[in-house]
């Protein structure tokens, strides 16, 4: 029995990385580049915005100096008008035993928003940690082992539920155990002895 539990917010408590990918091609497309939501789904789940920025500029060229300013107000829009928490979330949050924290790449401010459009900020009574206010983005395992810290859970004594390799290999890297969130049939990225649910109310199985 795990002494907290440690989860991801975008894609695996929120369907915000859907939402992301879409402003991302709308943003791109008033540039005049062409991209499929779907690809960048797959490129960029769970990686830091910023690496993500740059290889959008290795792909199309120099993007404008306010395009990220751009893509974080046009996300927050979209968060507010349409954003949903991944199926089941709710109801697994309203059952869950444990103590619990939300332990994301991105900054507070959209992590809260996210908590909050969607409802499931009431689970976690301001326990959640921030990359940004760390300084350590995963696949560092410093947000995780920074957040069982002040959770009080020795990292072996932590479960972490993620919905991408960064996360997956921070888990890992921590010396934390790791559930993974897929989306998709046999997915590769997943490390071999993980496991693996396709809906977080399976993780009742494994606690």
């Amino acid at each position: 029995m795990p002494d907290a539990v440690l989860f991801d917010c975008d894609g695996t408590l929120v369907d915000s990385e859907t939402l992301s990918s879409e402003v991302f091609c709308e943003l791109l497309g008033g540039l005049g580049h062409a991209a499929e939501p779907s690809e960048i789904l797959r490129s960029f789940r769970g990686r830091q915005l910023a690496t993500c920025l740059a290889e959008l500029e290795l792909r199309y060229g120099v993007l404008p100096p306010d395009f990220e300013q751009r893509f974080r107000a046009r996300s927050a829009e979209v968060y507010r008008a349409r954003l949903r928490e991944m199926a089941g979330a709710a109801e697994l949050l309203r059952t869950l035993s444990h103590p619990a924290c939300v332990a994301s790449n991105a900054p507070r401010a959209k992590i809260e928003l996210c908590l909050e459009a969607t409802g499931l900020s009431q689970f976690f009574h301001r326990r959640i940690f921030s990359a940004y206010e760390v300084g350590a983005w995963k696949p560092d395992p410093g947000l995780f082992l920074h957040a069982a810290e002040v959770m009080g859970a020795a990292p072996a004594r932590c479960l972490v539920v993620e919905d991408s390799a960064p996360g997956v290999a921070a888990a890992l890297a921590a010396g934390m155990r790791v559930v993974a969130l897929v989306h998709e049939e046999a997915p590769r990225w997943v490390p071999e002895g993980v496991a693996k649910i396709r809906a977080l109310p399976e993780l009742r199985a494994l606690l």
